[in-house]
């Protein structure tokens, strides 16, 4: 784990991960907590650190995509597109990520 922060790579990788629980956090305790029980906190808490997360994994993925020279149609593109789709950021971190 220490090993992923010393490459952009791995960094991108662990902004997925934590883009993913952050998602994952929002839908399945905070949005339920505000419509169920009448308690939006944790929405407004966790929404922003969502947002930011997901910010921050767009914008490196193009950053990486521009060192690495990844083809835009091959690779760049399902990236992106990962953390448009829920799941996708979990996804896309083992069949592409991972590997590179």
């Amino acid at each position: 784990m220490i090993d992923l922060f010393k490459t952009k790579i791995g960094r991108l990788r662990i902004l997925a991960i934590l883009e993913g629980i952050s998602l994952l956090t929002l839908i399945g305790i905070a949005v339920p907590m505000k419509y169920w029980m009448g308690n939006p906190l944790l929405v407004r808490l966790i929404g922003p650190v969502h947002g930011t997360l997901f910010l921050l994994f767009l914008f490196n993925t193009l950053s990486v995509g521009v060192e690495q020279n990844w083809k835009f149609k091959e690779i760049t593109w399902k990236v992106i597109l990962a953390c448009f789709i829920p799941l996708g950021t979990f996804y896309i971190d083992k069949k592409i990520l991972s590997k590179l």
